[in-house]
């Protein structure tokens, strides 16, 4: 069981940023803080857009598995890997 804070949290700090670092979030807090089970079955936590200065942040599902994933927010002449193969 996960909530997208806590997986959000995880991806921001691989990222050096925080959540003090938000600039905007398409979740509620109730949706933020609601655990579902992030490593089996379908799709369970909600969709998701989250910004900082310097990423997007949204979700990523490949054979049952949740979590967040993120590119840069401005270009940056890096390649983003496939999200959600294995």
């Amino acid at each position: 069981m996960a909530t997208w804070r806590e997986l959000i949290t995880e991806k921001m700090a691989d990222m050096g940023e925080s959540w003090s670092d938000l600039v905007s979030i398409t979740l509620s807090d109730a949706e933020v803080d609601r655990q579902f089970d992030d490593g089996w079955g379908g799709a369970q936590g909600a969709a998701f857009t989250a910004w900082t200065e310097k990423h997007v942040y949204f979700p990523a599902y490949y054979d049952g598995s949740e979590w967040c994933a993120s590119v840069p927010r401005n270009p940056n002449r890096t390649a983003t890997s496939h999200v959600g193969g294995g």
